[in-house]
């Protein structure tokens, strides 16, 4: 399956997901120990979800020990890519520019966003070039 064929991941697989990024592989119970701090949830639950990501194609289950460790398939960036994309299309009509301004309007954002966000866009002119 290739990774543009993937499903966009629920609100509780993407919780998953930031999971596996932030630490690498992990078993499930290392992932439902860390999910559990920030909110109450049973192993099964998280178990379940793991299966049916690993089914999806959104994780990879390494089965070689007694506790199967999982990966995320895609990198992180590639996921937020993905959604972006998605929401860019449906909401915004592909307007990047309405996604910026709405993104930026909605909160306040730092000096050091405004500053990375900057660079960003020199950068984006100097390849236009």
């Amino acid at each position: 399956m290739a990774e543009a064929n993937l499903p966009k991941p629920t609100e509780a697989e993407l919780e998953i997901l930031k999971v596996l990024w932030r630490r690498g592989a992990s078993t499930v119970r290392e992932v439902y120990e860390e999910l559990s701090r920030a909110k109450e949830m049973g192993y099964t639950t998280v178990l379940k979800f793991m299966q049916i990501m690993a089914e999806k194609g959104l994780v990879v289950r390494d089965e070689a020990e007694r506790a199967h460790v999982y990966t995320a398939r895609v990198p992180q960036q590639e996921t937020q890519r993905q959604i972006v994309g998605d929401l860019l299309q449906r909401v915004f009509e592909g307007s990047a520019a309405q996604l910026v301004m709405q993104a930026l309007s909605s909160k306040q954002t730092s000096a050091e966003d405004l500053q990375a966000i900057k660079q960003m866009l020199r950068e984006f002119e100097a390849r236009e070039i």
